[in-house]
């Protein structure tokens, strides 16, 4: 049974992050810029700013009680930004993200949504596109330290 939990145990969502990013992200990123980019959007710190002063909510997925994965969403007025969608990866190719965006569309309430996805990471698009998104840009974003994201912007 697949079920949503708004976060408010933002210590234990930083932890999961912790462990779905540095499993998901080894063949995309360098170890060096997944501890950047989890310290910087994925910490405590980060997400607690995130949820203070951007508008962020975050949900738990849950399967059988268990966390599966996360989203996190933030409502920017004209679109519903999927910011994060990740699950863990004894938990992926069962449907579990699918219900997820299913519960995203719902808490869109009928506005489009976007999101930005590494352009290397074929595995999501496909999903994506499977959900019926489609790409409208592309951008190379300066996270600071050397480092950029080299996203498509995809939006349904």
């Amino acid at each position: 049974m697949i079920t949503f939990e708004k976060v408010s145990d933002i210590k234990e969502l930083a932890s999961l992050a912790l462990s779905i990013w540095h499993e998901y992200w080894t063949c995309l990123l360098s170890p060096e810029q997944i501890d950047y980019m989890v310290e910087n959007f994925q910490s405590e710190k980060a997400i607690k700013e995130q949820i203070e002063n951007e508008n962020y909510t975050y949900y738990f997925i849950k399967s059988d009680n268990e966390n599966a994965g996360y989203f996190g969403i933030s409502d920017k007025g004209d679109f519903l930004f999927l910011s994060k969608i990740y699950i863990r990866k004894e938990f992926r190719h069962k449907g579990i993200g699918t219900k997820a965006f299913d519960k995203i569309k719902e808490l869109a309430l009928g506005k489009p949504i976007r999101l930005t996805v590494n352009k290397h990471n074929t595995n999501s698009i496909n999903a994506y596109k499977k959900w019926g998104f489609k790409t409208i840009d592309a951008v190379v974003t300066d996270i600071g330290s050397g480092f950029v994201m080299d996203d498509y912007i995809m939006e349904i």
